[in-house]
């Protein structure tokens, strides 16, 4: 991606080079800095899995435009959902006795709950657990059912995926800020 730059240090338009120079059969790098172009460079991103990663502008410089970004973390925590004036928000559902018989979505009891990224990655620290220790499971019913031994490599292995995610559950629980939720959830060694 390029942008055509104006005397005044203003972006004229932007595209790639065939659009910005449609009557070049093949417009190259040079070709498009001498006719004022320059590329475009991605300014910093954070991390999609933790931050809202938003374009934000552009900004020329000497040598090429910078698209930047406004990286705006992800709530860690659960949060309960507000309406604009502040009530409670609650899970919604089918009442076939409102509205005159004819039925209507109805506020129930439950509080909408955000999950914050802390309880999604419990969520998904359980998960992959419990998909690792799925490939030996049949050795545990074995042994409960027919009273064959479980390997001492396969039990080794099984209590470390155990305490591997009791590990990251609790790393990610005690995590104050985002920058120690990323160190804990970055820590993963289920090997």
């Amino acid at each position: 991606m390029y942008a055509l730059i104006t005397q005044n240090n203003e972006i004229a338009e932007i595209g790639e080079l065939r659009t910005l120079f449609p009557n070049e059969p093949a417009p190259s790098h040079l070709y498009a800095i001498q006719r004022g172009a320059r590329p475009i460079v991605d300014g910093h991103q954070e991390d999609q899995r933790f931050y809202f990663v938003t374009f934000d502008k552009y900004e020329v410089g000497a040598d090429s435009v910078t698209r930047t970004y406004v990286n705006t973390p992800k709530i860690l925590e659960d949060r309960l959902e507000v309406n604009e004036d502040n009530t409670p928000m609650y899970v919604k559902v089918w009442d076939a006795t409102a509205n005159s018989g004819q039925g209507a979505m109805v506020d129930s009891t439950e509080q909408m709950v955000t999950k914050g990224l802390k309880s999604q990655y419990k969520t998904q620290f359980k998960q992959t657990a419990n998909s690792l220790l799925a490939q030996t499971d049949w050795m545990v019913i074995r042994k409960a059912e027919r009273n064959v031994a479980i390997p001492t490599d396969v039990a080794t292995s099984r209590a470390a995926i155990l305490t591997e995610c009791d590990r990251l559950i609790a790393a990610v629980t005690a995590a104050s800020d985002m920058s120690a939720f990323i160190t804990a959830v970055q820590s993963a060694n289920w090997n």
